[in-house]
């Protein structure tokens, strides 16, 4: 208050201190974007929630489960699906329920170590080859076009069939005739950026060539492959469980889908379906969510969207 001349109380307005917002960190802010992803698109949502449960199968299904999915009973042979045995029993008694859940963990092992392996490979060789063009353009362009003359089936047969049929080597198979679809995609987005306004802005900066292709290139690339890493993970459990499924995958009695479904489909004529479907269908939700998930991970990648 201050005093006027007639001696009254004049008023003084008090200025209130400005709020200065909190800054997000870093991670609280991805967080944020992820869950604006999700709670925006309901199809990617789903594809999280099942992705959730095939990992949740995967990482605690062993533990879960209610039988040893090895565990061989004459008495309890081709049961049908009921509350002891939710899935059914086998030929040799084996629960058919634990068995689909514990496969659940190889098929994904196969998987993702497939699709890493050809992601990292495969995108190094293709970013490489597009930024710098040349004699390396050519050479990484003949490489593909010799893996993609054969077909990607026959080839991962020749390749376990020559190797043996062994765990590692339906990986390494499964990365080689992934190979080229990352190289020609990387090669394509980067051959694209090479020449845009924030690369020779860096460039005039004095940033080299690895590290304009590595912080300012590569990052920007990146959306369009987390479509094909979606996509490449279910065709490779498909790869894995026909490989299986014509005897070239992995061997029994270890649980897979596709040795299941092989096994099973001996027995549908004579009324015993459950053998094969339940595996089936298995397979079939397995590849259905990592085909949804594709949109979702190319928009939680994309700085774009970010912004």
């Amino acid at each position: 208050m201050q005093a006027r001349k007639d001696g009254l109380a004049m008023p003084v307005a008090i200025q209130a201190e400005p709020v200065v917002p909190k800054r997000e960190t870093g991670v609280s802010r991805w967080l944020r974007h992820v869950r604006h992803v999700l709670t925006s698109n309901p199809v990617t949502l789903l594809a999280f929630v099942l992705l959730t449960v095939i990992l949740s199968a995967a990482i605690l299904g062993p533990a879960l489960v209610p039988y040893d999915p090895l565990q061989t009973n004459a008495s309890q042979q081709m049961k049908p699906p009921s509350w002891a045995h939710w899935f059914g029993t086998d030929q040799l008694g084996r629960d058919v329920f634990s068995r689909v859940v514990v496969a659940a963990r190889l098929d994904l092992i196969i998987s993702v170590a497939a699709v890493a392996l050809s992601f990292v490979f495969g995108s190094a060789l293709g970013a490489v080859s597009g930024y710098f063009g040349g004699w390396c353009d050519k050479l990484v362009g003949r490489l593909c076009d010799t893996i993609m003359a054969f077909p990607l089936f026959v080839l991962a047969m020749g390749i376990v069939a020559a190797l043996g049929n062994t765990v590692d080597n339906i990986i390494y198979a499964t990365a080689i005739i992934n190979l080229p679809f990352y190289v020609r995609m990387a090669r394509a987005e980067v051959n694209v950026r090479r020449n845009a306004g924030f690369v020779q802005a860096a460039r005039l900066s004095g940033n080299s060539d690895w590290r304009i292709l590595a912080l300012h290139i590569f990052p920007n690339a990146l959306p369009p492959m987390m479509v094909q890493i979606s996509l490449n993970m279910g065709w490779a459990i498909l790869n894995a469980a026909g490989l299986s499924f014509i005897g070239l995958g992995v061997r029994p009695p270890t649980p897979e889908w596709g040795i299941m479904v092989a096994e099973g489909a001996n027995y549908i004529v004579s009324g015993e379906w459950w053998l094969a479907v339940f595996p089936g269908l298995a397979l079939m939700l397995a590849v259905f969510t990592f085909n949804l998930l594709g949109d979702g991970l190319r928009d939680i990648v994309d700085p774009q969207r970010r912004t």
